[in-house]
C-alpha cells in the first residue's frame, strides 16, 4: 500500500553520542528530529536567514567579518551566509555526524552543496561549547541555532551554553564589539537578563511572525569590549 502524503517517512535514523537523530520526509518537506523533539524542517527558513542578516547588520559595516554558526540544521543559515559576499570566513560547528552526512552525501545536499563548496566555508564536527572553549581565534559574529531556544534545549547538557559560564565562553570567542545572535522558538526575557548579566550590551529581541502561535525570535547582543 502506498504511503500517505501526510504520513512522515523516515529516510535515515542514527544513534549518536547525544541520542537519536532522524531525518524524515513529510510530503515535500525534510525534517530533523532529535531525541523525539522536532528541530526544524525545510518549509521556510525566514528566521534562519534573519539570524544571519541581523548579526551582519549589527556589525555596522565591518569589512569581511568572520562568522561562527552553531548548528548546521537543514542548512538555511549556512546557505544564506555563503550567498552574501560581505561575509569573510564562515565556520559551522555541528556535533551530529549524521547531519553532516545528510548535507555532504544525502538529501540535504540540494540546500547546502554550493555553500559547502565555497572556499570560505569550514565544517567543524564537535560540540559548540567545547569549540568556543578550545579555539584561540575569535569571530566577529556568533550565530546559534542548536536548540529550540535557551528555554527549550534538545539535550539537558545544552543548557550549559546559556549559563553564565557558557555565555562567558561565547563572549571570549568574539572579537571586541562582536555580535551574538541566538535563534529561539519563543521570546525569553530571562535570557535577555542573562545576556546583560554576562556583560553583553545592546541586548534586544527581533520577532519573526509565524502562521500560528507565538513568534520565533532572534536574541541579539554585542559582546564586551
Amino acid at each position: 500500500m502506498p504511503t500517505s502524503y501526510d504520513t512522515p517517512v523516515v529516510i535515515d535514523r542514527r544513534e549518536g553520542p547525544y541520542g537519536e537523530v532522524v531525518l524524515r520526509r513529510h510530503g515535500t518537506l525534510l525534517q530533523i528530529i532529535a531525541n523525539g523533539c522536532f528541530l526544524m524542517d525545510t518549509s521556510d527558513g525566514r528566521s534562519e536567514r534573519l539570524l544571519i542578516d541581523a548579526a551582519l547588520d549589527a556589525l555596522d559595516g565591518r569589512a569581511e567579518p568572520s562568522l561562527l554558526i552553531g548548528g548546521l540544521g537543514v542548512g538555511f543559515s549556512l546557505a544564506h551566509a555563503a550567498a552574501d559576499p560581505r561575509w569573510g570566513r564562515i565556520t559551522v560547528v555541528e556535533r551530529e555526524q549524521a547531519i553532516v552526512d545528510w548535507h555532504r552525501d544525502g538529501p540535504l545536499a540540494e540546500l547546502s552543496a554550493r555553500a559547502l563548496a565555497d572556499p570560505r566555508t569550514e565544517i567543524v564536527e564537535t560540540d559548540l561549547l567545547a569549540h568556543v572553549n578550545e579555539i584561540s581565534a575569535t569571530y566577529d559574529a556568533l550565530c546559534l541555532d542548536i536548540d529550540n531556544g535557551p528555554d527549550w534545549t534538545v539535550t539537558e547538557g545544552n543548557g550549559n551554553l546559556y549559563s553564565p559560564a557558557g555565555l562567558a565562553s561565547c563572549a571570549r570567542a568574539l572579537k571586541p564589539g562582536g555580535v551574538l545572535a541566538v535563534w529561539s522558538a519563543q521570546p525569553s526575557p530571562e535570557f535577555e537578563g542573562s545576556l546583560r548579566n554576562a556583560g553583553f550590551r545592546r541586548v534586544r529581541t527581533e520577532e519573526i511572525p509565524v502562521a500560528r502561535g507565538v513568534p520565533d525570535v532572534v536574541h541579539l547582543a554585542v559582546g564586551p569590549g
